[in-house]
């Protein structure tokens, strides 16, 4: 079972930060749950939420019931069975899907959260990834970047501190209009903006705060 605290009342403002916080409750919970079994549930775990992820993405109407917190325990109930069964029509030899996934989609559902489950799944595939050494970049750009481009971005990753550590290295590219002239990368909880838009935000920071 996931050792998660049930729902409680959010307090007034709560951002994004907090919403990211309550999603890696979970995350730790269920990469806790998996691991502890054997390594093999927690590779099992892994290509299911990967497959819950690509699921919902795919689905309108399954990204629809997973977004909305007005439905009844009933329906969230449809809405998860309708979700494992195409889930399990995908699986290699029509496997079930583990009790460890279902019983993390539904402490999501009793407690409200659903719409926490992509974040839920970012934050335990970061754990997946630390666990095996991996260390994955997202490098986003306005427009695609050149393979070579890629490439030299790649090498210089490689030596950096973080890259020595991983024992496995990706880089992908994610396009983003909004980064205009520059580069916003992310690996691990670390983001380096070198776009346009970050120096101009910084610009008027500093013009607000010297007036």
């Amino acid at each position: 079972m996931l050792s998660v605290a049930r729902k409680a009342c959010p307090a007034p403002g709560l951002g994004q930060r907090a919403a990211s916080a309550i999603a890696l409750k979970y995350s730790n919970a269920v990469y806790g749950a998996a691991l502890a079994k054997s390594p093999q549930v927690l590779t099992k775990v892994h290509a299911e939420l990967a497959a819950v992820s690509s699921t919902i993405a795919q689905d309108a109407a399954l990204s629809s019931f997973i977004h909305n917190p007005t439905l009844s325990a009933k329906d969230r109930k449809t809405g998860l069975d309708t979700l494992y069964s195409r889930l399990e029509a995908a699986a290699p030899k029509k496997e079930s899907v583990s009790e460890i996934t279902k019983n993390l989609l539904g402490v999501l559902s009793e407690n409200g959260r659903l719409a926490e489950t992509q974040g839920v799944i970012e934050g335990f595939n970061e754990l997946v990834e630390k666990y095996r050494g991996e260390l994955t970049v997202v490098v986003t750009s306005a427009a695609p970047l050149p393979k070579d481009v890629l490439s030299r971005l790649e090498t210089a990753l490689k030596q950096s501190q973080a890259g020595q550590k991983a024992k496995v290295l990706k880089v992908t590219n994610k396009v983003n209009p909004t980064v205009i002239g520059g580069l916003v990368v992310d690996f691990g909880d670390k983001t380096i903006d070198l776009s346009v838009q970050s120096r101009v935000t910084k610009l008027n920071t500093v013009l607000q705060q010297s007036i």
